[in-house]
């Protein structure tokens, strides 16, 4: 599922304190003018640790950020596979406060369903069977906290 895709940046743990110290990234997408692009959803959890062990071990979520920029303060960021879309989780910031396990149907979408399917049950990942909803075709997955997830299959996406 993630043979071809580019490997990830390392882990940042620290705060920089100059937006010099941060790396460039060629990947990144170009911000254009009248462009807003959805980049971090939060996803409202219980235990922040568990939740990071879970999209990263089982759901295969690169850790992007683990930072603490403030007393009772934490925020990690991951994202998955080949994402320019990230998932953040939270705590300290009444901000994004939320009930854990609110979020309902974020989208991944994939080439090949089944190869994705397989590859989260291998992990650990409980997935439903792959249902096809008039032509679109689905499999569901939730979080330690019952935040829900589905594969939506688009083998005809680049």
């Amino acid at each position: 599922m993630t043979d071809q895709l580019p490997t990830p940046p390392p882990t940042q743990t620290e705060i920089p304190k100059d937006a010099a110290e941060i790396p460039a990234d060629p990947t990144a997408a170009v911000v254009t003018p009248g462009a807003f692009l959805l980049e971090l959803v939060p996803v409202p959890v219980t235990d922040v640790d568990r939740a990071k062990r879970f999209y990263s071990e089982q759901a295969g979520f690169h850790v992007d950020v683990d930072v603490s920029p403030a007393d009772g303060v934490r925020i990690v960021q991951l994202t998955p596979p080949g994402s320019y879309c990230s998932i953040t989780l939270v705590t300290g910031l009444p901000q994004l406060d939320m009930p854990p396990g609110t979020l309902r149907g974020l989208h991944l979408v994939v080439k090949d369903i089944e190869a994705a399917r397989e590859e989260l049950i291998r992990r650990g990942v409980d997935v439903s069977e792959t249902e096809d909803l008039g032509g679109v075709f689905y499999a569901w997955f939730e979080d330690p906290d019952g935040n829900t997830w589905a594969l939506q299959h688009m083998p005809w996406r680049p």
